[in-house]
């Protein structure tokens, strides 16, 4: 069966709805969207309980604030690296730092005028992803779990057979995020995104889908491996876009 890929906005974020013989769902949303998820599952003709899987890509607060409904109307398990199942079990809303001027000043406002007005319930972890990952044959969907690090330590991208990756916020492409598709204004593990872009490169990726924005080739994701290469992670020129 063609591979089908839907996306639900729910508000900065976007939530992929992915089917195939099965159907799976990418990332939770921001807290408060609960309304427009089941929206969207409704205009695309999805009854609830025929989302198999929802995948978290990590636990920062605006991609697991949905996470706890959407299981309860889906009854659909969730799956989250180990490392980061305390965030959702026991609810976080830390904001990870900015890795360029401007990522340190969104940062700032977002951490002083948005995070501490967010509410969200805690939900369980179903499936503790591990490292080396884990196939999505038994829900129905050709391709795979892969742990890519970097913005968070329990980062995870789904990549499929046919090369589409979705990558959470490995990357990005939305304003006031990113003038155009590139590295994450954020990451918590910054030496390490570099390894897991290349991760998804070498294991077939060929067009990313991030949590803010369109998706693009994969193409511009190779170039800013190699402006990581040339310039190294620390220097800001790496990340422009």
């Amino acid at each position: 069966m063609a591979t089908q890929i839907n996306v639900l906005r729910l508000g900065l974020d976007q939530v992929y709805v992915v089917r195939e013989m099965g159907i799976i769902v990418v990332d939770g949303g921001a807290p408060g969207k609960f309304a427009a998820f089941v929206a969207g599952l409704r205009a695309l003709s999805v009854a609830p309980k025929e989302v198999k899987l929802l995948v978290l890509t990590h636990g920062h607060w605006d991609h697991i604030g949905c996470a706890s409904a959407i299981r309860e109307v889906t009854t659909a398990p969730i799956a989250m690296h180990y490392s980061e199942r305390e965030r959702i079990e026991r609810p976080c809303k830390s904001m990870p730092p900015g890795i360029t001027l401007w990522g340190k000043v969104v940062g700032g406002l977002c951490s002083l005028a948005i995070v501490p007005f967010q509410r969200f319930p805690p939900a369980r972890v179903d499936i503790a992803v591990l490292d080396e990952g884990m196939s999505l044959e038994p829900f129905g969907i050709g391709g795979r779990i892969l742990h890519t690090p970097g913005h968070s330590p329990g980062s995870l991208s789904v990549l499929l057979d046919s090369g589409d990756a979705f990558v959470g916020d490995l990357a990005m492409n939305k304003f006031p995020l990113r003038v155009g598709p590139c590295l994450p204004l954020f990451a918590e593990e910054l030496p390490r995104l570099k390894s897991s872009m290349q991760k998804l490169i070498s294991n077939g990726a060929k067009r990313i889908y991030p949590a803010h924005g369109a998706s693009f080739p994969v193409g511009l994701l190779e170039r800013a491996v190699q402006r990581l290469h040339q310039m190294g992670t620390s220097h800001p020129s790496a990340f422009k876009t």
